[in-house]
């Protein structure tokens, strides 16, 4: 790890002085860095993604499905509109785009032209070409992994045509994944962390998925319409095996463990918008969202002894429906040339029906037993606005705005609740961009989190003898945010981003007591979290490596919150210290040949119950590839995961009592490797 820093940091060092290449367009912004499309050629990309991915210290972020569609929006833009859809990724949707038909990127790091940024520090905005003919891009993939499973095939197709007026891009995707292992052992330790037990360890993986895409545009008239609809069928099912071995001293029986989870599902997403400008200096949007999902899972216990005789056997049904429907409308208006006014009003709709029936057999035969808070509905209603103006003024823009939103949440069946929230939002944003090469950020602005529905609803957990029960009185987080960044970009590539964060929450949603053994998801209190970020991009051309650049992100954050348990002071649940990326790749353009790896390393996750305290971690991943595309246009791409058996590594202490306030009743801790594995591709288009 020291070395391949040190690589870096040499390679920024020598190229830090020199000026930013203009391999880019002069946009006469400097918020925004153009790409031409033959910047992209040395890495002769197959699809839109490929490129964006590319861009220089930029990386896609899919958005975080919640918070309707003004917060889930992502950071990519096509034709400077973003996608009428939430459930189908930016990502996914750029992978149907072939790179023939985009004319340049633009990387944007202020809201130009009334961009409206929604969070983001920086987004991409991808031009279409019009006139590029008609495309069928393909991929044929197969995967093995070597410790077990079978071959797992998948093949997608797109085709990006104009009919008449309207341009469109239609899709299909089958996949199916098998053999993805992990393989360890598991100790059980008493409160002296002597050894009770060994368990021996495996878990196979199946998933398959099936979707249909189509995106379609055109313009009627002084109207631009575009819609997009995907729909979607995908099922998992997952298996561990655990062999329970007892210690000599112990007297525990040795014997079996078999676990089971899995869901077959069906979604579907239509989404739409209306762009036109009313006037010269005045445009509308008007957008509509719709999104059901029908998901049927299962968990299953089965335990045996020695003698292979059955001890416990445990069946759990679910259901759960969930529906979305969102309005949107947005205006622009920029009557001087300094200022854009940006009003934006959404309105939204959230339901979710979920039922549980729990089967369990001591030996005896099958019981249901009743689990509180499983056989529910959740519905939400909310309403938002926002007022924006965009302020420039040479070197300096200014965002400022205000939002509000109200919020009803009601809950029927096994619990019985009706609430009302209301919040406001205000932010301010300064973005200073001397030039093209340098710029400064700060943002302050207030959030309101999403609710997760499912953590309204209660769960079984087999495999930690527990349960996850829901809580029908939690109400979402708020958080207010000051983010100051700084940005360096020189050579052709070259860039270096900093951001400095700070957050101050209230209500807290980490996981709250309700008994000396149970917990549930709530709100416990105020808290900070502060942290910092840093990602780089540097050309390796001063090591003597033509075409070759390395890309490296890191973050590392800390918080704080008064623990409901113990009322000392702790960091949050879930929350990373540290976790770190480096991206390296080659591109042998005379050879038609490219390769490249990527190593990635995370701290340890707590997490924070009332009677445990259960940390995971993933330790170094490492992936490598190698492509090439010399063969009649195709590109043939070897990808191998997992080099070195990826680490997952899990601490479970369990409590007689309350946690840390009680002697520990036992311990697990878990080692297990995930295995490798390795993807033959072939993709086209024509």
């Amino acid at each position: 790890m020291a070395a391949v820093v040190a690589t870096a940091l040499f390679a920024l060092t020598a190229a830090a002085e020199a000026p930013l290449v203009e391999a880019v367009a002069d946009t006469g912004r400097e918020q925004v860095v153009a790409y031409p499309g033959e910047f992209f050629e040395r890495y002769q990309p197959r699809t839109a993604l490929d490129m964006v991915q590319r861009v220089p210290g930029f990386s896609v972020d899919d958005g975080d499905g919640t918070r309707g569609f003004g917060g889930a929006a992502g950071n990519v833009l096509i034709n400077g509109r973003r996608p009428s859809a939430k459930q189908d990724r930016p990502s996914e949707i750029l992978d149907r785009v072939p790179a023939a038909h985009v004319a340049g990127i633009d990387l944007v790091r202020g809201s130009v032209d009334g961009i409206d940024l929604r969070g983001q520090s920086v987004v991409v905005n991808v031009h279409l070409r019009d006139d590029a003919p008609a495309t069928i891009r393909w991929e044929a993939s197969v995967r093995q992994d070597l410790r077990a499973g079978p071959l797992s095939p998948s093949g997608r197709i797109s085709r990006t045509d104009r009919w008449r007026d309207v341009q469109y891009t239609v899709g299909l995707l089958a996949r199916r994944r098998g053999g993805n292992v992990e393989g360890g052992r598991e100790l059980l330790l008493d409160g002296d962390d002597a050894l009770l037990e060994t368990r021996l360890e495996e878990s196979i993986d199946l998933t398959r998925d099936l979707l249909g895409s189509l995106a379609a545009s055109r313009w009627f008239g002084e109207n631009f319409v575009q819609v997009n609809a995907v729909v979607s069928l995908d099922s998992s099912d997952l298996r561990e095996d655990s062999f329970r071995v007892p210690s000599r001293d112990s007297n525990r029986e040795a014997g079996t463990d078999f676990f089971g989870t899995g869901f077959d599902r069906w979604q579907l997403e239509l989404g739409a918008d209306a762009e036109r400008a009313v006037r010269p200096d005045l445009v509308a949007n008007l957008i509509g969202l719709f999104i059901y999902e029908d998901r049927d899972g299962f968990s299953r216990q089965r335990s045996t002894g020695p003698d292979d005789a059955l001890r416990l056997r445990r069946d759990a049904d679910t259901g759960r429906e969930r529906i979305e429907a969102i309005a949107r409308t947005e205006l622009r208006w920029a009557p001087v040339p300094e200022h854009v006014f940006q009003f934006n009003a959404e309105g939204a709709y959230n339901s979710l029906d979920s039922d549980l029936v729990l089967f369990v057999d001591a030996g005896d035969g099958p019981v249901i037993v009743d689990v509180p808070g499983a056989n529910t509905r959740v519905e939400e209603r909310r309403a938002d606005v926002l007022v924006s103006d965009t302020w420039s003024r040479g070197a300096f823009e200014v965002d400022v705005g205000v939002g509000a939103e109200v919020s009803r949440i009601s809950q029927s069946g096994d619990a019985e609740r009706s609430r009302q929230f209301a919040y406001a939002k205000p932010r301010l944003g300064v973005t200073y961009s001397p030039d093209r090469g340098r710029q400064w950020r700060g943002r302050l602005a207030r959030e309101v989190s999403q609710l997760d529905f499912s953590d309204f609803v209660s769960a079984t957990n087999f495999a930690d003898d527990d349960l996850d029960l829901g809580n029908p009185d939690l109400q979402p987080e708020t958080k207010w945010i000051a983010e100051l960044g700084w940005e360096r970009r020189f050579g052709e590539i070259g860039v270096v981003r900093v951001t400095g964060y700070h957050h101050w929450i209230s209500d807290v949603e980490d996981l709250l007591p309700i008994t000396e053994r149970f917990e549930a998801p709530g709100n416990i209190g105020d808290g900070r979290r502060w942290g910092l970020d840093l990602s780089t991009t540097v050309a390796l051309s001063a090591l003597n490596l033509d075409n070759a650049r390395m890309d490296f992100t890191a973050s590392w954050q800390d918080s704080r919150v008064t623990d409901p348990v113990t009322g000392a002071r702790r960091e949050l649940s879930e929350d990373l210290e540290y976790e770190f990326t480096v991206d390296y790749r080659q591109d042998l353009e005379a050879r038609a040949i490219a390769w490249g790896w990527d190593a990635s390393y995370e701290a340890d996750r707590p997490l924070y119950k009332v009677n445990e305290f259960d940390t995971t971690q993933r330790r170094l991943a490492v992936n490598a590839f190698v492509e090439t595309h010399r063969w009649r246009g195709l590109r043939v791409r070897l990808e191998g995961e997992h080099l070195f058996h990826t680490r997952l590594l899990r601490d479970r202490v369990v409590y007689a009592g309350l946690r840390d306030l009680s002697l520990v009743d036992f311990r697990e801790t878990r080692k297990r490797r995930r295995g490798q594995r390795f993807t033959l591709s072939v993709s086209g288009t024509f």
